[in-house]
């Protein structure tokens, strides 16, 4: 029997809304429509192989989804499940797609930017559910949630995307989804799935992932997991970077049911990461357990379609030391619950309109204790209160209008609200004596703020013929602190270090009064491609960000910090102590990719040369560099497939980064270019993959990794301390293989 996935009710709903208005396509908005997205004449690579918005790809673009600004970019569930080969880390697979970047942290806890803009900027859901921060230094980012084998789809939005792709992120947005249901068209029931293991000579890591389910005409049960482990890895010049170990499992099991038009997902799922190393971090994560429930409902109607979601999370998380290459105790708790909802409908109004509305619920409750060490006269007698019952309640509705003026010109329009509410309790430190002045300070200001944020989204696309597209963006959009950059309140050194999630080595310290920052953000970007065989594409995307009230950090100046450090405020070569502080900041850049099919013959299979480059420029409006820009960067490939054989030749070349952050003491890193090679075979349902990466073995620093805390150590009469200055090298040469199977 053929299997049916859930993508069919998005086409019931296109079918069911074409036949009550047949000029209106609700999938392809515009002449591009029959052509195909970039790559789908070519086998599958062995690479990460990132689509732009074509139009005709119903998954991305369904007017459920809305539709997909042609900035945006999809990863597939192939390319996602064929990163295995070299990455366990979900996050940074958005290093493939245009403007995409990641802030260096544990194996499998990266941070995604987009365009210069990382962390809390890039809102990121899995199946619908947001995940708060539930850590000070974000050890357990969304995306730490799903391996890379198990995703099947991760649509990456840039900052102009339309209002229904969410609000509370400046950024941009990554929608990531697990597996559809799969039902039977006939009474027959059928297994199906794939299962699959991997080896990763530098660090000694292995894993494996499995997918699998049991379906009917009406009812699809499906279960998806996997695991990894790694050690320490080396660098190029053969230094092991320590504190880089994990291991990690994630699991979902989900029940699909037919509802008439639509179809009703109960998923559970969950993850154990018993330990990861984090070199740009003090601490390291010493136990992690989470699990969630979430049910998922879409259906098709005569007037439109529904897509609901609610969802509970609970997490429970406990950061440490790892031995040997991190000695001492220092136990620091964190328990976290997320719970929410989103409704969105799809209304037609006639032949050339649609409305789109939604209401949504992101609920996040956090307790963040640092139980007393026995023996300890700095960590005792009392436990240390960070967050005490924090929360976090944001409420979101918006409207949107999208109309297809004719064949060439499409317009969308929309509006939201969101109002954020935030309260905690009164705190606590080890002792009165070393931190009762800075609880005394919190606890006696009213804790309750309430922001109330507007944003709007205008997308105007312009089809003249088959082969061209021009499409201008612009977006106001707004995200309020979250419950750390507020809440975190200790002005003691070590409680300072212990706060921040940008992997610097600075000690940063919270404050209430913050203001939600407000981008703004104007692209415009223009594709061009062979119309009639796909044999090439560019895209070219130019964009500008003007931030007000920016959550950035300043030079701690209060009486506590210049304890720590006398020079403080003027140091430019050690540690420093900051806090939390609103600045206006600009960011500009462009991205460019695109494709070219350079042979197609039976001698010698077919062969295509991809390429993506990215710039981007960011600044406080009084001189200061923003922190974690990506300097330029380039990748060239040349893909092959030949049978059943696929090849792919990779370089990676990397500008050197001088514009830091003068706040942070950020660290430069020089230019550095790496060759990837990858090679598979598939016969059957058997597929063999193998790759060296970094072949040359070259040494070379992470822009975006941070300090090194670990490697590098001064001594002096009071022991020994981090020394300043290092930053994090990157992954030495390793050889990988994976195998996969089909069932």
């Amino acid at each position: 029997m053929t299997p049916l996935h859930a993508a069919s009710f998005r086409d019931a709903l296109r079918a069911t809304t074409s036949l009550a208005h047949p000029l209106l396509p609700l999938i392809c908005l515009g002449p591009l429509c029959a052509a195909p997205a970039l790559g789908q004449t070519a086998p599958s690579l062995p690479t990460v192989i990132v689509e732009p918005a074509a139009p005709g790809d119903g998954g991305a673009t369904s007017a459920l989804a809305g539709l997909m600004p042609a900035s945006a970019s999809l990863i597939s569930g192939a390319s996602a499940r064929s990163s295995e080969l070299w990455t366990s880390d979900s996050g940074a697979l958005i290093w493939d797609t245009p403007g995409g970047s990641a802030w260096g942290a544990g194996g499998v806890s990266s941070l995604p930017a987009i365009n210069g803009m990382g962390a809390d900027r890039v809102q990121t859901t899995v199946n619908g559910m947001i995940f708060a921060p539930a850590c000070p230094n974000q050890m357990n980012p969304p995306l730490s949630f799903v391996n890379p084998a198990m995703i099947a789809s991760a649509q990456v939005y840039t900052a102009a995307a339309p209002v229904s792709v969410g609000g509370d992120f400046t950024g941009g947005k990554i929608v990531t989804k697990t597996a559809p249901p799969i039902f039977v068209s006939g009474p027959d029931i059928i297994t199906s799935g794939n299962v699959s293991g991997f080896i990763r000579s530098n660090g000694l890591a292995y894993g494996s992932s499995i997918d699998t389910t049991i379906s009917n005409y009406d009812t699809s049960l499906a279960f998806a997991g996997g695991f990894a482990r790694s050690g320490d890895y080396t660098a190029g010049d053969g230094t092991k970077i320590k504190s880089t170990l994990y291991e990690t499992m994630n699991y979902a099991l989900s029940l699909s049911k037919k509802v008439q038009d639509g179809f009703f997902t109960l998923q559970i799922g969950g993850q154990a990461i018993p330990y990861q190393g984090f070199v740009n971090q003090y601490m390291d994560m010493v136990d992690n357990h989470s699990v969630y429930l979430n049910g998922h409902y879409e259906g098709a109607f005569s007037w439109g379609g529904l897509d609901a979601t609610a969802y509970g999370n609970y997490i429970r998380h406990t950061m440490g030391f790892l031995p040997p290459d991190k000695t001492g105790d220092m136990p620091m708790d964190t328990r976290s619950i997320d719970a929410g909802y989103s409704v969105k409908g799809t209304v037609v109004i006639d032949a050339q309109d649609l409305l789109r509305v939604g209401n949504e619920l992101a609920y996040n409750n956090l307790d963040d204790w640092w139980p007393p060490v026995s023996g300890s006269m700095m960590m005792g007698p009392d436990t240390f209160i960070n967050i005490n019952n924090g929360q976090r309640t944001r409420i979101g509705s918006f409207a949107e209008w999208e109309r297809r003026w004719n064949g060439a010109w499409t317009t969308v329009l929309g509006a939201r609200n969101d109002v954020v509410a935030m309260n905690t309790g009164d705190v606590q430190g080890y002792d009165a004596m070393m931190y009762g002045a800075d609880a005394a300070a919190f606890n006696a200001q009213n804790h309750a703020r309430t922001d109330v944020n507007f944003d709007g989204s205008a997308l105007v696309r312009f089809d003249p013929d088959p082969g061209s597209r021009y499409e201008l963006g612009f977006a106001h959009r707004a995200r309020s602190p979250n419950l750390y950059e507020r809440y975190a309140w200790s002005t003691n050194v070590m409680a300072m270090q212990m706060i921040g999630w940008f992997g610097d080595g600075n000690g940063y310290v919270g404050d209430i009064n913050l203001k939600p920052e407000e981008a703004n953000t104007v692209s415009l970007t223009a594709t061009w491609r062979d119309p009639d065989k796909a044999a090439w594409e560019l895209r070219a995307t130019p964009y500008y960000s003007y931030v007000a009230n920016y959550i950035d950090a300043d030079r701690c100046a209060l009486a506590g910090c210049l304890a720590n450090l006398a020079t403080n405020l003027t140091t430019t070569d050690n540690f420093v102590y900051l806090q939390f502080a609103n600045h206006n900041a600009w960011l500009y850049g462009v991205n460019l990719d695109g494709k070219l099919n350079l042979w197609d013959t039976p001698e010698f299979g077919q062969g295509r040369v991809r390429a993506n480059f990215n710039y981007v420029r960011g600044q406080r409006t009084d001189g200061i560099d923003l922190y974690h820009i990506m300097p330029v960067n380039v990748t060239l490939a040349l893909d092959q497939a030949y049978g059943g054989w696929t090849s792919s030749i990779e370089v990676q070349i990397v500008g050197s980064k001088t514009l830091v952050s003068q706040v942070r003491n950020e660290l430069e890193t020089s230019n550095y270019a790496l060759l990837n090679l990858r090679l598979g075979y598939q016969w059957d349902a058997v597929k063999v993959d193998f790759g060296i990466e970094n072949v040359l073995n070259a040494n070379y620093f992470l822009p975006l990794g941070g300090a090194n805390l670990v490697n590098y150590q001064t001594t002096s009469m009071m022991g020994t301390a981090t020394a300043w200055g290092f930053p994090v090298a990157g992954l030495g040469r390793s050889f990988n293989g994976r195998i996969s199977v089909r069932f």
